[in-house]
């Protein structure tokens, strides 16, 4: 993953998904660049928790979005999902049509590749998708 900065840009395009016009705009790749951005302000604190809220409850708010920081927040290294803020369950509860549907497709998949995995004897990837199943359901 790219080095993350907290550049004044990196402020806006958190700042501009709360904007429902932009959101709903988001592709899927500039979901997740954003959601990686999310996350590294997330792990520094450099948000409020009512920011978090509705940054992500933004991204919820559509597929492309809630898929975009999903993936981000279920699969990196160092993520907050080890750890579920209660600003973040809010803003997925938000749109519980679009999050609940993702969440079971994360579950069943994640727990899918965890043993296709073992079978092809790669523990590392495994343990990657043991990681996704775990995070999904806390």
């Amino acid at each position: 993953m790219a080095e993350l900065t907290s550049s004044s840009a990196d402020k806006s395009a958190i700042e501009s998904v709360a904007e429902p016009e932009l959101a709903a705009e988001l592709t899927f790749e500039e979901a997740i660049a954003l959601s990686q951005i999310l996350l590294d302000h997330m792990n520094r604190g450099a948000l409020p928790d009512v920011a978090v809220e509705r940054q992500v409850a933004a991204l919820a708010a559509t597929e492309n979005g809630a898929r975009g920081f999903l993936v981000t927040y279920l699969s990196v290294e160092e993520s907050p999902a080890d750890h579920p803020s209660e600003a973040v369950v809010r803003g997925l509860k938000s749109s519980p049509a679009v999050v609940s549907e993702l969440l079971v497709k994360n579950l069943a998949m994640s727990s899918a590749m965890a043993i296709a995995h073992r079978r092809n004897e790669d523990e590392t990837m495994a343990e990657g998708s043991d990681r996704v199943r775990l995070r999904t359901i806390q």
